[in-house]
């Protein structure tokens, strides 16, 4: 996974489609998907951290838009 657009590919291959019209609360909601998946090993721990670190990195970007 390189970009937010590879964990909604990744994230719809288990039928989770997430859109709520706010991005930050989208990015957050991936990222407890993420976690529910990793903990049901459907996720290996380096694609797990990868794509924690992409979606930590956006939810920084938004805040810092946001000041």
């Amino acid at each position: 996974m390189n970009s937010i657009y590879d964990i909604q590919q990744f994230l719809k291959n288990y039928g989770t489609f997430i859109y709520t019209g706010d991005r930050k609360s989208d990015l957050m909601l991936m990222q407890d998907e993420l976690k529910e998946l990793f903990l049901a090993n459907l996720l290996d721990r380096k694609d797990f951290q990868v794509a924690t670190l992409i979606i930590k990195k956006e939810i920084s970007e938004i805040q810092k838009k946001t000041i």
